[in-house]
């Protein structure tokens, strides 16, 4: 079966939706009769994310639902919807989608206090007390990790970085060559810098940040005249705190939930 496919991509910025597009629901594409909309576009985001995204990566995204949409819709044509094994995948996929937004919820309302990470501080100060390192990142950016593996293995197979840039990445940096210039601790990049410690010389390390996944390497490094302090590591050591708590929170919800069930049986 043909599809007529209508796209209505519009970039659309957010400041100039007037309140009765709003209401009605900007629609962003259409797939025969399914219309998609921006509203559960962007719940699949999250409010700040879809505006931190560029007019080209938009652009990119929604081809990609739409793309999506057209494999679903002729997926069922096909009859595989009916299938049991795949109607047990799906069943599966939507009981970790649900499990996971409860956890990230519950996660999200651990509170770490200042003393808290102060203490956590003093008690791994041998783990901080060092020379700052700060480190010049060279970055290739695609849509998701199956591109950035795809990417590793190209570098793997004698690509040079440069070439890689050139060929793969996808946002505005890659007319820079891809190179972020020097990342440290405290900076908006300090995720680069926290995965940034765990490469080996010449190697090369993948990272999420920003619904993009980043293939990169350390080009220079250079160490700071200050030593290490509280500061300097405080998301460090905040992130390290939640982590910490993650399986508690885990286990504390499972028990939490459990009370209130009588009929749960292993046969």
């Amino acid at each position: 079966m043909r599809y007529y496919l209508t796209l209505l991509i519009i970039l659309i910025l957010l400041s100039s939706c007037s309140k009765q597009e709003e209401k009605k629901g900007v629609a962003l594409a259409q797939v025969g009769d399914e219309v998609l909309y921006l509203e559960n576009f962007k719940a699949s985001f999250g409010v700040e994310d879809w505006d931190s995204l560029s007019p080209e990566l938009r652009k990119k995204y929604i081809e990609d639902w739409v793309n999506l949409t057209i494999l679903s819709k002729y997926a069922d044509e096909q009859g595989l919807g009916k299938d049991n094994a795949v109607r047990q995948r799906i069943s599966y996929a939507a009981k970790k989608v649900k499990a996971n937004a409860l956890i990230s919820r519950r996660l999200a309302e651990v509170q770490v206090s200042e003393d808290q990470m102060f203490n956590y501080f003093r008690l791994h100060q041998s783990e901080f007390q060092n020379k700052v390192t700060e480190y010049s990142i060279q970055r290739v950016a695609v849509s998701d990790k199956l591109n950035a593996e795809k990417v590793v293995g190209q570098l793997n197979q004698g690509m040079s970085f440069n070439d890689a840039v050139a060929r793969y990445s996808i946002e505005d940096l890659k007319n820079k060559a891809g190179m972020m210039g020097f990342v440290s601790s405290a900076g908006a990049d300090s995720s680069f810098w926290l995965a940034a410690r765990n490469i080996e010389e010449n190697g090369v390390g993948m990272i999420s940040k920003d619904q993009l996944w980043f293939v990169f390497r350390i080009v220079d490094k250079r160490d700071t005249s200050n030593e290490a302090n509280f500061e300097d590591y405080r998301s460090d050591i905040k992130r390290r705190i939640i982590l910490d708590k993650q399986d508690q929170v885990y286990q504390d919800l499972l028990r939490e939930i459990k009370s209130r069930m009588d009929k749960i049986y292993y046969y």
